[in-house]
C-alpha cells in the first residue's frame, strides 16, 4: 500500500508579516485624505517592473481584456483570435463586447498559440488577437508580433498566469497594445482576487480610465457620466496586498521555479513524459507545474487524476480545448477548430497540472511524483 499523504495544495500563495501589515495599514489609514494612495503605489510600481509606461488596477483579469476591448471599439461583426487552449476567462470577454472569438491551434512545445495557426485563422474581419502565456510558459512572440503587425491587428498578450516570465528579456505583459495580469489566490503574485493592465499607449489608457469608472472622465467630482460603462476597480486593501507581493516577487517566482526543478529530477527522464518548455530566450515562471503523457502509456489526464486521488495527490486537469467545452460547442467557430486545431486535441486529453502551491516542500514534490512513477509501472 501506498502512504496517503494529504492536503498537498494544487495552488495557492505565500503570505508574510509584509502583507498582513500593509494590508492593516490599509484597512486603518487608507480613507479620506489617503483613499486610493495604494492603489496608485501599486500601479507605479508594477508598470515599472514590467517595463510599461501606465498600469491600472482592476478586479480581475477578466475585466482587464474586457477593458481593453472595449477601449479598442471592438465588437459586433469583428473577431478576435484566441489559442483554443486556455481559461475560459481568456475569450468570455470577446463575447463581452459582442465580437466573435476565432480558435488557433497551439504549439506542441509551448502550449501557447501558434503563428502559423493564427495566420491561417484571420479573415477581413479580424480585429485583435489574444496570446496567452499558459502555465507561465510564453508563445513565440517575435512571430505573432510580425503576423499582427503584417494585418494590422491589435495584441492582447494574457499574461494572468506568468508574471515573472520573460521572452528575450523582456516581462511577460510587455508585448502587444496591452498586457494583462489576474491576481486570484491560486497566482503566485495574489490580491486575493484582482487584475492588472498594462500599456505604453496613453490613448487606450485614457479611454480604459474612463471605461472602468461608469463612464466618467478620471478625477470628475460632479459625477458627470458621459457614456454607460463599467465599474472595476480595486480595493485599498488588495492594492496594499499586491505591493507587498510585488515587492517579494523575486523571491515567488524563484520558489516557483525551484518545485518545477523538483519535478523534472524526479520525471524529466521518464519515457512518455513531457513537462513544461523553457524555450532558448525563454525564462519560464513556471506558474503550474506541467506534465503530458505519450498517448502510448494508456492514461488520460482523468484516469491519471483519478489514480493518483487514491494515492492522497490532487491534481488539476490540462485546460479542455475551448471549442470542446459546453459553453462554445455549438458556437459556429468551435466546429471549425475541432476539425483545424490538431495539436491542441492531441495534448489537452493528457495533460495534467501537479501540486504547484507556494507552501510545497520537496518531501511534497517528491511524494507526487512517486505516486505518478508507480501509477505508470501500474498502467
Amino acid at each position: 500500500m501506498c502512504p496517503v499523504k494529504k492536503d498537498i495544495p494544487i495552488a495557492g500563495p505565500w503570505i508574510t508579516q509584509k502583507e498582513v501589515a500593509l494590508v492593516a495599514d490599509a484597512a486603518q489609514n487608507a480613507w479620506y485624505g489617503r483613499a486610493g494612495e495604494y492603489n496608485d503605489r501599486f500601479e507605479k510600481a508594477f508598470a515599472k517592473f514590467v517595463g510599461a509606461d501606465f498600469a491600472t488596477s482592476l478586479p480581475s483579469c477578466t475585466s482587464a481584456i474586457h477593458l481593453a476591448l472595449a477601449a479598442l471599439g471592438i465588437g459586433p461583426g469583428d473577431e478576435v483570435v484566441v489559442p483554443d487552449v486556455t481559461w475560459i476567462a481568456s475569450v468570455a470577454p470577446v463575447l463581452y463586447v459582442g465580437a466573435t472569438p476565432v480558435f488557433a491551434d497551439i504549439r506542441p512545445d509551448t502550449w501557447c498559440l501558434c503563428h502559423q495557426s493564427l495566420e491561417e485563422c484571420i479573415t477581413k474581419k479580424t480585429r485583435a488577437v489574444i496570446a496567452v502565456d499558459l502555465y507561465g510558459s510564453m508563445p513565440d512572440m517575435d512571430s505573432i508580433s510580425a503576423v499582427c503587425r503584417k494585418h494590422g491587428l491589435a495584441l492582447v498578450e494574457d499574461a494572468a498566469e506568468a508574471i515573472g516570465s520573460e521572452y528575450k528579456g523582456r516581462a511577460a505583459g510587455s508585448f502587444g497594445l496591452a498586457g494583462v495580469f489576474s491576481f486570484h489566490g491560486s497566482k503566485t503574485l495574489t490580491t486575493g482576487e484582482g487584475g492588472m493592465l498594462v500599456t505604453n499607449d496613453s490613448s487606450l489608457f485614457s479611454r480604459v480610465l474612463f471605461l472602468r469608472d461608469h463612464g466618467r472622465d478620471p478625477g470628475d467630482i460632479m459625477f458627470f457620466n458621459r457614456e454607460v460603462a463599467y465599474k472595476y476597480k480595486m480595493s485599498s486593501l488588495q492594492a496594499a496586498l499586491g505591493l507587498a507581493q510585488l515587492e517579494r516577487i523575486d523571491e515567488l517566482v524563484s520558489k516557483k521555479r525551484e518545485i518545477f526543478s523538483w519535478y523534472r529530477q524526479k520525471l524529466a527522464a521518464v519515457d512518455g513524459l513531457c513537462l513544461n518548455a523553457e524555450p532558448a530566450g525563454v525564462k519560464n515562471s513556471y506558474w503550474m507545474s506541467t506534465i503530458v503523457l505519450d498517448k502510448a502509456l494508456g492514461l488520460t489526464k482523468e484516469s491519471l487524476m483519478a489514480k493518483l486521488k487514491e494515492k492522497g495527490v490532487m491534481t488539476r486537469p490540462f485546460f479542455h480545448p475551448l471549442s470542446a467545452i459546453p459553453a462554445f460547442k455549438e458556437h459556429p467557430q468551435a466546429e471549425l477548430a475541432r476539425k483545424r486545431n490538431k495539436t491542441a486535441y492531441r495534448i489537452a486529453p493528457f495533460g495534467l497540472n501537479l501540486p504547484s502551491a507556494l507552501s510545497l516542500a520537496k518531501d511534497d514534490a517528491d511524494f507526487v511524483s512517486d505516486a505518478i512513477l508507480k501509477v505508470i509501472r501500474q498502467g
